[in-house]
């Protein structure tokens, strides 16, 4: 009796642990409510008022449009459902007072830069679909300021920064979160959803959001025989033909049942709140990364559950033989996304080299992700062909005589994350607002 006593308190304060782990950390309290749900709806500003501030007038435009329509239609229902008593009414009732309810909606139109921010920051607190404005850095230092909604994937995000900079349309494209106390970094997949894991950055988090080129985006599938041919020769390995990387693709994510790579070999393990490392053997498997305990063998039946998958994501790492004295500088870190600072729930590992590291780290995403990662590639091929496409056309019709715009296609160098010293993408002139043409100054007067 005492042993289950002892254990349902052991327990209990894991759990307890655990709730810590993952609380944000507390805020001063000075602050008042308002201020609170404020940065609910910011990611790299100080308070709304500056995020608003930051967005084109067209997107501070489509904002208010599209808030108001919505506020609109809210309004509307309401109206229906409060002010009808009965079924013999309903007829009447819709004809006459809905048209002034809705009339009073619309006749005020914002026009100033300030009446319209002072529209969004009122309807976006009534939201039902949640926004955040969210800040994008450059590799200049510059920034680009987006709307998005819990209903938009990275790959619509992604588009409208190709749109806003003009820049390639290269699978490698990335949006990558960093986190400076942890020094960690991850890539977004192109089908998540951002406004999640944006939201459970705490209040006063030093994080950013990066739009980078990432050349390991989708390696597993531009050099599929580094992952699924890993144990033969480097040589062999590297003069693979297209036609047999196309064989591999099809025979392990084609099937009706994704295929892991069979990886296994040391990592060094961070020991729990020291700056200790010891080497474990590590097996991948499609449910999660397993180890060899001491004096056991390899065999399914020995091994024991280290991280699985569902609940933790991969990170790499920036100078950790500094801050934790690794072995090398090549780790990558498994957590659950809502701790943002050091946690024993927090599992550090460490690689002899960056090869070792790619396999590993490109591996937990094939096994995490699996066919819908392919999904995500097939279509970012797809609109880089369509891009290239347009592209060539408009060359031709440059040739030909007839002036036409020509995109950007050279990508900007690819940037090291791990010091932050980022390329921008290619400058360009921003157009007018649309309704806005260029004003030419009348010639001084004699």
């Amino acid at each position: 009796m005492d042993d289950i006593d002892a254990m349902f308190s052991h327990l209990l304060g894991e759990m307890d642990h655990l709730s810590q782990s993952l609380t944000p950390g507390a805020d001063p309290p000075d602050l008042d409510p308002a201020s609170i749900q404020e940065s609910t709806l910011t990611i790299g500003f100080t308070d709304l008022n500056e995020s608003l501030n930051q967005l084109e007038d067209t997107d501070l435009d489509a904002l208010v449009a599209d808030l108001r329509s919505k506020a609109t239609v809210q309004d509307f229902s309401a109206y229906q459902q409060n002010s009808l008593p009965d079924k013999q009414s309903s007829a009447a009732a819709m004809t006459q007072a809905p048209n002034s309810d809705l009339s009073e909606l619309q006749t005020k139109e914002p026009q100033t830069k300030a009446e319209k921010i002072k529209l969004a920051l009122e309807k976006l607190k009534e939201a039902k679909v949640r926004k955040l404005i969210v800040k994008v850095l450059m590799g200049d230092g510059s920034s680009k300021t987006l709307m998005v909604d819990e209903r938009q994937a990275v790959r619509e995000v992604l588009s409208e920064l190709f749109e806003k900079t003009h820049c390639d349309r290269s699978i490698d494209w990335s949006l990558c979160e960093t986190n400076p106390e942890l020094q960690i970094e991850r890539c977004f997949e192109d089908h998540e959803g951002l406004v999640e894991p944006l939201s459970v950055w705490t209040r006063y988090s030093q994080n950013k959001l990066y739009f980078v080129q990432r050349p390991q985006k989708y390696v597993m599938f531009t050099d599929p025989q580094l992952f699924y041919m890993w144990k033969k020769k480097k040589t062999g390995v590297k003069t693979i033909n297209e036609e047999a990387k196309q064989l591999l693709i099809k025979e392990n994510f084609g099937g009706s049942a994704l295929i892991v790579p069979d990886l296994e070999g040391t990592l060094h393990l961070k020991e729990d709140g020291k700056r200790v490392w010891k080497p474990r053997y590590f097996v991948l498997r499609a449910s999660g990364i397993y180890f060899v305990p001491k004096g056991k063998t390899k065999s399914s039946s020995d091994l024991v559950c280290f991280a699985r998958f569902e609940k933790v994501n991969v990170y790499t790492t920036h100078d950790y033989k500094q801050k934790y004295r690794a072995p090398t500088n090549f780790c990558f870190v498994l957590k659950h996304p809502c701790i943002q600072k050091e946690s024993h729930y927090v599992k550090f590992l460490c690689c002899e080299d960056e090869h070792t590291l790619s396999l590993w780290v490109n591996s937990i995403r094939i096994a995490k992700y699996g066919a819908v990662l392919y999904r995500s590639y097939e279509a970012a091929v797809k609109r880089a062909s369509t891009l290239r496409t347009c592209t060539s056309a408009a060359h031709k019709e440059a040739a030909s005589g007839r002036m036409c715009p020509v995109l950007h296609t050279s990508p900007p160098k690819n940037p090291d994350v791990g010091n932050y010293p980022y390329e921008p993408p290619p400058d360009f002139i921003p157009p007018p607002p649309p309704g806005h043409a260029e004003v030419t100054p009348p010639p001084p007067s004699v």
